[in-house]
């Protein structure tokens, strides 16, 4: 008898001072919650669009644009003298293999956001550029800027493209590429532009 008293005096000791035990030898409940999707709104700042002396297009340009920076920063140095331009031929091709793509970049465009001035920063050589466009988008011209200071401009002539990989340029003699310029517009919510450098 006095031994079940003093069991049950220890039990209720216990369950009284448990909550008083430190946290680090309570039991931890543990919540995960899954994080929420953060939608990251660049600034906008609309302007015109800037284009070289001796750019060969000499149609009016929208009135304004909006400039996105270049997600890689390469510097072109010495001058640059455009040739002549080459008019798009909007024919779906076929992407390369993964072992022959040297280089790739995106750029997301929203529909409300009017026409984008975007630059991809490339510094790698290859003898081939690609265009894959998710969801449909209007192109203005391009600009392939390569290392001996020679800019290419492709003229899309403001031609609405569907969804689809496109050959956006072909030197087959092997360039080293600086920089792709690119002035397009969403037709769709979303266009999704990416970029390819093949070998």
């Amino acid at each position: 008898m006095k031994r079940s008293a003093l069991c049950l005096f220890a039990f209720v000791s216990l369950v009284v001072l448990l909550p008083a035990l430190p946290a680090a030898a309570q039991k931890r409940r543990v919540v995960v919650r899954r994080p929420t999707r953060v939608v990251v709104r660049r600034p906008v700042t609309r302007t015109r669009v800037v284009v070289h002396p001796g750019h060969p297009i000499r149609r009016a340009f929208p009135a304004t644009v909006i400039v996105r920076p270049a997600h890689r920063a390469v510097v072109v140095t010495g001058r640059r003298v455009f040739l002549p331009p080459v008019a798009w031929r909007s024919t779906i091709v076929a992407l390369p293999t993964n072992d022959r793509l040297v280089w790739q970049d995106s750029e997301t465009i929203e529909n409300d956001e009017g026409w984008v001035d975007t630059n991809f920063g490339i510094d790698e050589s290859g003898n081939a550029l690609y265009l894959d466009i998710n969801g449909d988008a209007r192109l203005n011209f391009g600009e392939v800027t390569f290392a001996n200071g020679n800019v290419q401009v492709v003229d899309f002539n403001e031609q609405a493209q569907k969804t689809g990989i496109y050959k956006l340029l072909d030197f087959a003699d092997g360039r080293h590429v600086k920089t792709v310029r690119l002035l397009a517009k969403s037709e769709t919510e979303r266009s999704k532009l990416v970029v390819y450098l093949s070998k």
